[in-house]
């Protein structure tokens, strides 16, 4: 049986999109997650370059990755496809790889961002990284679903 106790150190936690993924870093000697980056490309290869740039740069100790779901908590396609990104990440990186519930980090990024005034282009633009940020943050707190370490 996997140990889902917290894990430490630093993270990189992402929130999968067919089209672009966010990403965020942050520490659990702080439990502070900020977002860093959204990945996009035309292939898998230049995402997964730029992700491997990303890890080399901020040398995370474990990865995050959401886990989307529908409201009632049962699975659809991005559910699976967002395994497969994780189960992917473990494989190319050797690191742990944790599962966290996504189902409300998009309407948690969009009213963060609204609050904080942006919107439109400049909220489209970073929506993504600040949704991963929530992601993170719910695995600071505590939120973890599981864990694959291939």
């Amino acid at each position: 049986m996997p140990d889902l106790s917290r894990p430490q150190g630093c993270a990189l936690a992402f929130d999968f999109g067919e089209t672009r993924i966010g990403v965020a870093q942050g520490s659990t000697e702080v439990n502070i997650a900020h977002p860093i980056a959204t990945v996009t490309g035309s292939s898998n290869d230049e995402k997964f370059a730029a992700i491997a740039k990303l890890i080399r740069e901020w040398q995370p100790h474990f990865l995050v990755v959401g886990i989307p779901t529908h409201a009632d908590g049962s699975e659809h396609d991005m559910t699976r496809l967002a395994k497969t990104f994780g189960h992917r990440l473990n494989g190319r990186f050797r690191l742990p790889v944790y599962w966290v519930d996504e189902r409300f980090s998009s309407v948690y990024a969009e009213e963060l961002l609204r609050q904080s005034q942006v919107f439109g282009k400049k909220q489209k633009a970073v929506l993504d990284q600040v949704a991963a940020q929530a992601i993170l943050q719910t695995c600071f707190d505590g939120g973890i679903l599981g864990v694959f370490e291939g």
